[in-house]
């Protein structure tokens, strides 16, 4: 993809949706942190489900730590893999208080040392939570980066550095939001909505969802307009 249609298909992101924001609802980087290590195989909603029971009860390592695992597992128990997530989650908290003062690292290194917690974990943090200009590729970038052609790649990690180097500078640090949103609720893994894509003429994507007969054709001005792709800070959280 060349360089022109890359920047035209980002401003147009950004048009429709200037302050994209994670879905995930938190109010500090260690909320954020805890929300995204229970977001593994589960959905946004459900996590935000479990963590305002959570965060009520406890929303600080030193909280969450005298909750203890037990009952740590039964308050977030409706998301899967419950009980090995309270198990990491009791060991970062507790290396936390040792090593960091509490507060949530902004180095990858110091991330990634921590119990639960990934490359795509630590890029999320980076960036959500100190405006890094990271790019954590999950299933929707991967998907993404590859039938538009923005980033086309073969591994996860691929994809990111083909992001980190060819996405506009100005555009990186939001990048990351607007990619996720446009494939959850536009760019769908089964049947993506192509009719309704803000993006549809700059995509390279071969099979593309036809028009229902009726629908006629739309200016990319009205989808933008009724875009569901881009919904403006959903999320409960501010980096």
């Amino acid at each position: 993809m060349n360089p022109a249609k890359r920047h035209e298909i980002f401003s147009r992101l950004h048009a429709a949706n200037p302050h994209p924001a994670t879905e995930l609802e938190y109010s500090t980087p260690f909320e954020l942190l805890v929300a995204v290590v229970l977001s593994a195989q589960a959905t946004d909603k459900g996590v935000n489900l479990a963590t305002r029971r959570l965060f009520a009860l406890a929303n600080t390592p030193e909280a969450i730590c005298a909750l203890g695992e037990a009952r740590l597992a039964e308050t977030i128990k409706t998301i899967g893999l419950y009980r090995s997530k309270a198990k990491h989650l009791i060991a970062a908290c507790q290396m936390l208080i040792e090593r960091h003062g509490s507060q949530v690292p902004a180095e990858r290194a110091a991330l990634e040392a921590l119990p639960g917690v990934g490359r795509k974990t630590a890029n999320v943090i980076l960036n959500t939570a100190f405006g890094h200009p990271t790019m954590a590729v999950d299933t929707h970038i991967f998907r993404v980066a590859n039938r538009t052609g923005l980033a086309p790649g073969k591994t996860v990690l691929e994809v990111e550095k083909k992001l980190l180097r060819t996405v506009p500078e100005e555009f990186l640090v939001d990048a990351h939001h607007w990619l996720i949103l446009h494939g959850r609720y536009v760019c769908q893994a089964r049947k993506p909505k192509c009719p309704e894509c803000l993006i549809e003429d700059l995509c390279e994507y071969k099979y593309k969802t036809p028009a229902a007969p009726e629908a006629g054709k739309q200016k990319h001005s009205a989808r933008t307009a009724r875009s569901p792709t881009l919904r403006p800070n959903a999320g409960g959280g501010k980096r």
